[in-house]
């Protein structure tokens, strides 16, 4: 699959550095804001994006992100919007890759078969939907790649050499490597060992391999980038979108340039670690 994804990955390999990978929440803290977010991040450094779609019951997501989502929703955000969002993205940028995250209840009830079929007229290259194991590929991971998008599976430090091979199965585009144990934003990782992860979790694929959970500075980006394809940055990100909000979750005049500040410090970080380009 000549995707995207496969060729913003191989740029950066070739430039001999890891890519960041951005997430934000579709529709927070309100449609327009978010859709101006969006468009922002990859002049900031964003080489891939993450669009959450909101749910109501994010039991993987932690505090932060959770609040994220119900900002989204309360200012009716839906799938439909969601998709609409990634429409009107792509009528400026037709590069940079689009992964919708999030969890299957919404597309279930959306109707799979339409969804992908919106999803991949839109522009969206892929897909995380954390709550589907590999044992339900025949639910969405299966048609999604027979629509040619990809299914990134995420990998975690209790994945074993047993069940690594499953989770891989039918991943493409990237392996999302989650650096700690529990919900997102819950705990600092051991960078130390994501080197020795990333190593392993190469051993049975050659996809590239992008780490999350717990980065927050340009130096924990940095400390990544050493190691992993990929950097991802979720939490923190959406942290300082909210301290950018007045006290009714409102967005203000400084919303969208601090949350790029911030992506473009981050990217920083990331582009300061060369490697070789056959890493």
């Amino acid at each position: 699959m000549d995707s995207r994804l496969d060729r913003r990955f191989a740029a950066c390999r070739e430039a001999g550095r890891a890519a960041l990978v951005t997430f934000i929440t579709a529709g927070d803290p309100d449609p327009d804001t978010s859709l101006a977010l969006l468009r922002s991040l990859p002049a900031a450094g964003a080489d891939v994006i993450e669009l959450g779609m909101p749910f109501t019951d994010p039991m993987a997501d932690g505090p932060v992100i959770q609040a994220a989502g119900l900002r989204a929703l309360k200012a009716g955000q839906n799938l439909g919007k969601t998709l609409d969002m990634v429409r009107a993205f792509r009528e400026q940028d037709a590069d940079t890759p689009i992964i919708l995250m999030g969890y299957y209840n919404p597309i279930f009830v959306y109707g799979v078969p339409r969804f992908l079929a919106e999803a991949k007229a839109v522009g969206v290259d892929g897909f995380i939907v954390v709550d589907l194991p590999p044992e339900q590929d025949d639910e969405f991971c299966l048609p999604a790649l027979e629509a040619g998008l990809s299914f990134i599976r995420l990998a975690t430090p209790t994945t074993d050499e047993r069940r690594l091979p499953a989770v891989l199965a039918n991943t493409s585009g990237f392996v999302y490597y989650v650096s700690v144990t529990g919900i997102t934003g819950s705990s600092v990782p051991d960078y130390s060992k994501v080197g020795e992860a990333v190593a392993r979790i190469k051993g049975h694929t050659t996809l590239p391999v992008a780490v999350g959970f717990g980065v927050k500075t340009a130096d924990d980006a940095a400390a990544v980038a050493a190691h992993a394809d990929g950097v991802v940055v979720g939490t923190a990100l959406i942290s300082v979108l909210k301290q950018s909000l007045d006290a009714e979750d409102a967005a203000t005049a400084r919303t969208v340039q601090d949350v790029t500040a911030y992506v473009a410090d981050l990217a920083k970080g990331v582009r300061s670690i060369r490697k070789g380009a056959s890493q």
